[in-house]
């Protein structure tokens, strides 16, 4: 897959993965994306997850940076990012320094605080200075409004869709060869049968984006310096905007109204850059529920009311109590969970199952959008049969009844 996004695009294929239960095997599979086309890997210094695994280097505890730092030393010829352990500026400092990769990445970090990498363009410490330093960043500007830009993004979401189709009909294809083709059921033959006109679609618009891309070389001079327009902004501006999450949020929302993208997503990154300010104004409950960015808005504004004005808030005695049952609800569910995992995990060991999550895996399968299509005209007792073959660890009612579930 690596190979093939590599050929089909003029842009650099990054790969980001986990470590493998060796450092051989992780050596092994950096060799090989690197050898398809991955001009970077990010590696996030922890083993894959699995319901058996715990500890260090598996869901919690700290990355385990000294691989990455192996990885690099017998791998100088490949850029690597590593992945893990960073939370404020010093510890991108002084992972760099440890691991010697080619840089450093940050992920639960950064979305606690945007301005994480900040401090890389100077110091806040002296007034005069961070006053008088003018950094030069983008400008953003919408310029995808006209039609032509409109049908590029589709564009662009369908090649997303297209590729992820031909993922899974790799993974499809990978399981044939190492498990036969009694290993599949039918549902995935149909979509190994779909590979040949999935492909020459993802084909056609390859050769217009490379099209668009030769256009392009001979667009107006005006036009070219519309889409890379900058701005001078004093680092002490910076600064300030950054150490106020109300700020940064504000500034989130109006790229967002830009470049628009899914509200969950909004609704996210407001949620986990604001998440004192909400849990201390009660606002959480009615961040999480909202539906557009202008709801997402409007709830910031109240923090910001209440902030300036803390006589204006009136902590809700009935909500702070719903909100405490329903956090003892889900740690009751998610002990409910850890104690079901930790019971079939045991069943495989007593029955000597190589694959310890061989029970955990039964019914685990997503249906897809073409499932559902195909069970809905069916009868309830032949939809319940093909369900607790594939599906049996989601709820039939919520997908296929038109009340959902009860």
């Amino acid at each position: 897959m690596v190979e093939t996004a590599a050929r089909a695009v003029s842009i650099p294929i990054f790969c980001k993965i986990r470590l493998l239960d060796t450092l051989e095997e992780t050596v092994t599979l950096c060799r090989q994306l690197h050898k398809a086309g991955a001009a970077l890997i990010a590696i996030h210094a922890r083993y894959r997850a699995s319901f058996e695994r715990t500890g260090a280097g598996a869901r919690d505890g700290p990355a385990l940076l000294n691989q990455v730092y192996d990885l690099k030393r017998l791998l100088p010829h490949v850029h690597i990012i590593s992945n893990g352990n960073v939370v404020t500026y010093e510890d991108v400092v002084q992972n760099k320094k440890m691991t010697k990769a080619d840089g450093i990445m940050s992920a639960e970090g950064i979305l606690d605080n945007p301005a994480l990498f900040l401090p890389r363009l100077g110091s806040n410490d002296d007034d005069d200075t961070a006053k008088s330093t003018n950094i030069t960043i983008a400008d953003p500007s919408p310029l995808g409004n006209d039609t032509q830009g409109s049908n590029k993004s589709e564009d662009v979401k369908l090649k997303r869709k297209l590729l992820k189709k031909l993922r899974d009909i790799q993974t499809i294809e990978d399981k044939t060869q190492s498990s036969g083709e009694t290993s599949i059921n039918n549902e995935q033959k149909v979509k190994l049968s779909t590979k040949a006109e999935l492909t020459k679609e993802l084909d056609l618009i390859v050769a217009k984006e490379q099209g668009e891309t030769k256009g392009s070389e001979v667009e107006s001079q005006g036009k070219r310096e519309m889409t890379a327009r900058t701005k001078q902004i004093s680092l002490r501006k910076l600064y300030n905007g950054a150490n106020d999450k109300l700020s940064l949020a504000n500034e989130y929302l109006s790229l967002a109204r830009m470049y628009p993208t899914m509200i969950r997503t909004v609704v996210f990154h407001v949620r986990r850059m604001c998440k004192d300010l909400l849990n201390q104004y009660q606002l959480m409950e009615e961040c999480v529920a909202s539906k557009t960015i202008d709801q997402v808005e409007s709830v910031v504004a109240k923090c910001i009311k209440y902030r300036a004005d803390p006589g204006s808030f009136m902590f809700d005695t009935q909500m702070a109590a719903r909100e405490k049952e329903a956090l003892a609800l889900k740690q009751r569910e998610e002990g409910k969970r850890k104690t079901f995992e930790a019971r079939m995990v045991r069943k495989a060991k007593r029955e000597g199952k190589s694959d310890l999550e061989y029970y955990l895996r039964q019914g685990a399968e997503v249906p897809t959008v073409e499932t559902i299509e195909t069970l809905k005209p069916l009868q309830k007792e032949e939809q319940l049969n093909v369900w607790k073959k594939e599906h049996s660890q989601h709820c039939m009612s919520f997908h296929l009844d038109s009340g959902g579930c009860k």
